[in-house]
């Protein structure tokens, strides 16, 4: 590898940047665990549903990283975000 082709590679895209690449209706669709759900959400956001830290929910993310949904499985995620004219891809 050349230095300039290396010099390339290593760049990192900021989130903002990574999101202005063309593709602003990709969604992602990740596994989260309940534990990381109730962590970084205030209390009165879930008051009413019950959940177990180790349960595995699926969040839909926008490419920059924000969190747009969570959902009980993997095809309620992929259909709420087809429905919001969305294009899912799954994130392993």
């Amino acid at each position: 590898m050349t230095p300039d082709a290396k010099s390339r590679t290593a760049q990192v895209l900021t989130p903002e940047a990574f999101a202005a690449l063309g593709a602003p209706d990709v969604v992602y669709v990740r596994p989260v665990l309940a534990a990381e759900i109730l962590a970084s959400t205030p209390t009165g956001r879930i008051e009413g549903i019950e959940l177990q830290p180790d349960q595995v929910l699926y969040a839909v993310h926008r490419a920059d990283g924000e969190r747009l949904a969570v959902l009980g499985d993997r095809d309620a995620a992929i259909a709420a975000a087809m429905a919001h004219e969305l294009a899912p891809v799954s994130v392993h």
